[in-house]
């Protein structure tokens, strides 16, 4: 119980509570990373006060002065922040009460949200987790024409208010999604535009087709917050406001906690308290993998979206010396007690690689059914996570557990925040550069050339039978990429594949 008392923090007022007795911190382990702290806590203020966090773009990183636009260095992003947030409130009552409604005059009932990455994940996540009074949400968040069409089936289509969100607007899912809905919704007769609303970056490609094409509404992203970062932004709000959600309570509890893990106290900082945790389980380079347990059915997504902001921010080869360290903690878990029947096993008995962080909630409104003698379903829940904690700790398994109330708005701003400033201090304690991504710029590199490699496969076509090596000559790709390539062009529909005993001796033709 000592160590128990010892290695817990809590805040009483935001009923939220950290408990690191199976993680612990040591004095010794506190005293040989202090300087590394003390450098951590004066970037972060550097950040908040406007420094270019992000070298790349040439951009600040302003995330934190959403919840709290007072702290946001000039009047002018003070402006960028509470206008957008008081005209999405605006927006969002009048189609709540029905004074901007579908062309057919009836009340909108659905949000068709289309993005990727941060522009999805987090409301996904609140959409998810929180229940709200005002529009029914879906969500195109893929470039998957198959899994497109099965959710563009399901909508009330006169009665959705469809909602784009892309920085730039030329981001290739969130357009594809874009173009694809828009094709739907002529087809059936409806004109996408009347039903449109944008959230992108002023004078983007996005922005200007909706100026263009009359949409309903558009709303201005900033261009200093990042996807993963983004759920307090017009990003998350806009279809937080949409559903119903308090988001004022939601940008409450977010301000709360940053107020709480801005203080340079590591005896009474949550955020730095878990940022060490993370350093010590994994020795300062990500030797062990995060398994996320939330004992909540709402909270089932947040291993999701947490895995995004913590994976795409540490997730590095250089750090800001341009030395290799090759950083990142991977991210992975679904919900407890479910997964316990999934791979608990091996968390305790397989291989060592994994700390574990249990999200409690304490409260649950509808436990009331005695499901055994007196025992509730609730009772089993908590008694599956202390079992499975113990469980693990007695297998020499590390684990934390982070325990609110209830799942609601204001807690899930809480549990937000602490993560966003929790991965900006381990950054620092590792040296890296939270805030850029070159590895999925990469990817999209190496998408657009196989799409390039597409358009000349199949130009190079013809009735005779030709195998991969062959077009690839003609072509001058390689020889793998190009038989991928031409798979899919037959798969398509519009070449013929025949197959050898080798995929070296495949055909395709016209």
């Amino acid at each position: 119980m000592k160590n128990y008392a010892r290695q817990l923090l809590r805040y009483p007022q935001m009923g939220i509570s950290l408990d690191l007795s199976k993680l612990p911190l040591t004095d010794e382990f506190l005293a040989e990373t202090a300087p590394l702290v003390e450098r951590a806590y004066k970037e972060i203020a550097a950040l908040e006060g406007g420094a270019i966090a992000n070298p790349d773009e040439n951009r600040m990183v302003g995330h934190y002065w959403l919840r709290n636009s007072a702290i946001a260095p000039t009047p002018e992003l003070r402006a960028a922040i509470d206008g957008p947030l008081a005209a999405l409130k605006a927006f969002a009552a009048d189609v709540h009460s029905g004074k901007v409604c579908a062309p057919n005059g009836k009340p909108f009932t659905t949000c068709l949200v289309i993005g990727i990455g941060g522009s999805a994940l987090g409301p996904e996540l609140v959409a998810d987790a929180l229940p709200g009074k005002g529009l029914a949400m879906r969500f195109l968040d893929n470039t998957d024409p198959d899994g497109m069409l099965r959710v563009l089936d399901s909508l009330p289509l006169t009665e959705t208010l469809a909602v784009v969100i892309s920085k730039s607007g030329g981001t290739p899912e969130t357009r594809n999604g874009m173009v694809c809905a828009q094709h739907y919704f002529q087809e059936h007769g409806v004109c996408f535009a009347k039903q449109a609303v944008a959230v992108t970056g002023v004078g983007s490609k996005l922005d200007n087709t909706a100026a263009a094409e009359g949409w309903l509404t558009r709303f201005p992203m900033e261009d200093w917050v990042g996807g993963r970062t983004s759920e307090t932004s017009v990003v998350g709000l806009v279809p937080a406001a949409l559903q119903g959600v308090d988001i004022d309570s939601l940008l409450k509890g977010a301000a709360d906690m940053d107020a709480c893990t801005r203080k340079p106290d590591t005896a009474q900082n949550m955020a730095m308290r878990l940022a060490l945790a993370w350093y010590a389980a994994g020795q300062g380079h990500g030797a062990k993998d995060m398994v996320v347990l939330p004992y909540k059915d709402s909270l089932v997504l947040f291993s999701k979206y947490l895995q995004q902001l913590i994976m795409e921010s540490l997730g590095k080869e250089l750090d800001l010396d341009g030395k290799p360290v090759h950083q990142g903690i991977s991210v992975y878990g679904n919900k407890g007690s479910t997964d316990q029947h999934a791979y608990v096993q091996q968390l305790r008995d397989g291989i060592n690689n994994f700390f574990a962080t249990f999200i409690e909630v304490r409260q649950s409104a509808a436990d009331t059914v005695k499901v055994e003698g007196d025992y509730t379903a609730g009772d089993y829940l908590q008694g599956f996570l202390r079992g499975t904690r113990k469980a693990l700790a007695e297998s020499g398994r590390q684990s934390i557990t982070i325990s609110i109330p209830t799942v609601n708005a204001y807690t899930l701003g809480m549990l937000i925040a602490l993560f966003e400033r929790t991965v900006s201090f381990y950054a620092s304690l590792i040296h890296i550069n939270a805030y850029h991504q070159p590895g999925v710029q990469a990817g999209k590199l190496a998408a657009n050339v196989f799409l390039k490699l597409l358009t000349a496969a199949e130009a190079a076509l013809s009735a005779t039978p030709a195998t991969a090596a062959d077009i690839a000559a003609k072509v001058g790709a390689e020889e793998e990429d190009t038989y991928h390539a031409l798979v899919h062009i037959a798969e398509s529909g519009k070449a013929k594949w025949t197959l050898a005993d080798c995929p070296c001796r495949d055909s395709f033709s016209q």
